[in-house]
């Protein structure tokens, strides 16, 4: 069926919105996917920027009326920040390979990643497609060369102001997630090294009205190589939240 609600679907660090087409030209529902600020069609960013600052940016280009939010990585924790302070926004939230709680280690990892990218923009961006499609991925080379295009193509200042509130941005939603009341599902890949299982635990762990699903065998970029069971998914969870089935 068609929501009257539409679905909003929010990208990682260095995409843009055409990361979603493919994936959501399958979904029976109305869907809308924003660039995040100082990405894609976006203006580019020229200082520091926080978590709260780029959820207030994207909440002002969000459709009229409460939405079903889906953040993929950094779109998930703006996606997080927008349920928390705009409630009245949004109808039901998917974290799609979110961050929450970094440990220790997995800080100075992410820490790590930042300072390569500032070093070396390009060779950043070789290790992020190495990391996200390893050998036997079932992506297929157009999608992975189409990704590289993409990140290349970035703002490398925008960038690296994006990537500070990625690798910063758990903290400062962390001690909120309790207070998120709509319904949530956290949702990541098996063997994704970064945004792991264990964070999707710690995130339905932390929002009351939540649930959790691991994608077997799958690892970061859930839109491009697990693209079904991401559908089903959400459109499971929007079902649930509004009574119906899709």
């Amino acid at each position: 069926m068609n929501s009257a609600s539409p679905i909003v679907l929010l990208h990682g660090v260095g995409l843009d919105k055409t990361m979603w087409h493919a994936f959501a030209g399958e979904l029976q529902s109305d869907w809308r996917a924003l660039d995040l600020p100082g990405h894609g069609g976006q203006p580019p960013l020229r200082r520091e920027q926080t978590l709260a600052s780029m959820a207030e940016d994207v909440l002002g280009r969000l459709p009229d009326g409460r939405v079903h939010l889906v953040g993929f990585s950094l779109g998930s924790l703006i996606a997080q920040y927008i349920a928390r302070f705009a409630p009245d926004r949004v109808l039901s939230l998917t974290c799609v390979s979110s961050v929450c709680h970094r440990t220790a280690a997995e800080r100075v990892a992410v820490e790590a990643r930042l300072n390569s990218a500032k070093v070396d923009f390009a060779a950043s961006v070789a290790a992020s497609i190495d990391r996200w499609y390893p050998a036997g991925t079932p992506a297929s080379d157009e999608a992975i060369e189409r990704t590289r295009r993409t990140l290349l193509h970035n703002d490398v200042e925008s960038y690296l102001h994006a990537y500070a509130v990625f690798a910063h941005g758990d903290a400062e939603i962390g001690p909120e997630l309790g207070s998120i009341r709509c319904p949530t599902l956290a949702i990541t890949g098996e063997r994704d090294p970064g945004s792991t299982p264990e964070m999707s635990e710690r995130l339905a762990a932390a929002i009351p009205d939540s649930r959790v699903i691991v994608v077997p065998n799958a690892r970061h970029m859930l839109p491009i190589e697990s693209a079904v069971p991401l559908r089903e998914s959400i459109t499971s969870l929007i079902a649930e939240s509004k009574g119906v089935t899709l």
